[in-house]
């Protein structure tokens, strides 16, 4: 009996430390920058809308184009030149006490993370076995994961009450970080294009995409949304993330292989039953087993989902073409928390205030994303096992 093949090298495991270190980086920001704005700034909840979410339109912006310029110039030079970008732009946030300059240096962070983001991500796949490419991404996902968890940690205990300048300059240090080890990184011999292409959206990433968009504007409502949800439970909000978050990581490790296994169009029509099931829940059961069963539910379905997809959008990619996909693909992942919040908050106004709309909009869409896939028969990858 044959072997598989290996996956946890050298060069894979300085990709994922590369990528922990950046996503701490990232994540150290989100519960000091809110409050920056609004009290060392002396700005209003809009100022902080602006501040907050320039960040995801320099990312949707530049990640198409990060796709084609890693295809042609290689992986290593987005994961360092991105790593870079976010380091020089966070250490400036405090120099200049403008909201104008706070947008700009944000546009400038979302740059890099698209860059660094589509340059890690695909030089895992590059570096995964092709019947283990699923599970690759699942692993890569928990460094992403697991920077998103212990970067609000570490940004609240340098915050304190008023220290922001440590919290931009650790931040811009693990980004710098993040650069250092990315120059370790090997590029794996593949074919470059031989022409721009014509169009920065790749097709083959847009149906996966769109179905990864109505699938993820369920997560948006659940961010945004649960903390006002269980004032009303005597629940802490952040329990509720914190097993969210322990679920997703446990699914993403001892589950990694069944997007590999299963295949990726059968792995994603399970998640989506699974979100539309727990987040439904969530909305339909409004007490503290509603939410827990849901919530787990939920996460085991989040979990799966992502890498199933992109199982889905690489199938039968050349190489000269898969950050080209990364890129696009991704871009569905920034699209659909931008507007993802937006979407269900207008359900919840609706329904006269009532949180649980944002759940109810949330299963919505999953089940409307399930419809798609399903009915793009078409669209699918068989079990690499097969």
């Amino acid at each position: 009996m044959n072997q598989p093949a290996r996956l946890l090298t050298g060069r894979f495991v300085l990709v994922v430390a590369s990528g922990l270190c950046y996503f701490t980086a990232l994540a150290m920001l989100n519960p000091v920058l809110p409050d920056y704005i609004e009290k060392s700034m002396g700005l209003g909840s809009i100022a902080v809308g602006i501040g907050v979410g320039a960040f995801a339109l320099g990312a949707v912006l530049l990640r198409p184009l990060a796709g084609w310029v890693g295809d042609l110039m290689g992986r290593r030079v987005l994961i360092v030149g991105g790593a870079l970008i976010v380091s020089c732009s966070t250490i400036t946030y405090g120099l200049v006490h403008h909201l104008w300059f706070l947008v700009l240096a944000r546009i400038a962070t979302g740059f890099g993370e698209a860059g660094f983001f589509v340059g890690a991500a695909t030089m895992i796949t590059d570096l995964a076995p092709i019947e283990r490419r699923g599970e690759a991404v699942s692993y890569w996902s928990v460094a992403v994961y697991g920077g998103l968890s212990i970067g609000p940690v570490v940004g609240s205990i340098l915050h304190g009450h008023t220290h922001y300048g440590s919290v931009w300059v650790v931040s811009a240090a693990l980004s710098m970080s993040a650069a250092l080890i990315g120059l370790l990184t090997v590029e794996v011999p593949r074919d470059v294009p031989a022409t721009r292409p014509k169009h920065l959206l790749h097709r083959a990433a847009i149906p996966p995409g769109t179905v990864l968009f109505l699938g993820l504007i369920s997560l948006a409502g659940f961010t945004a949304f649960i903390p006002l949800y269980v004032d009303d439970l005597n629940v802490s909000a952040g329990a509720v993330f914190a097993l969210y978050g322990v679920l997703i990581l446990v699914v993403r490790i001892f589950g990694a292989r069944l997007p590999d296994q299963l295949g990726g169009r059968t792995t994603a029509s399970l998640a989506l039953a699974l979100i539309t099931v727990g987040i439904g829940t969530v909305a339909v059961w409004q007490t503290v087993p509603g939410l827990v069963v849901g919530t787990i539910v939920f996460a085991a379905g989040m979990s799966l989902m992502y890498p199933a997809l992109l199982l889905l959008a690489l199938h039968g990619v050349s190489d000269a073409e898969r950050a080209s996909v990364v890129g696009t693909f991704s871009t569905f992942f920034d699209a659909s928390q931008g507007l993802g919040a937006f979407i269900c908050g207008t359900v919840v106004a609706a329904m006269g205030g009532r949180d649980s709309g944002a759940f109810l909009a949330g299963a919505v869409c999953a089940f409307g994303g399930l419809v798609v896939l399903r009915a793009r028969g078409a669209t699918r990858t068989a079990p690499a096992t097969a």
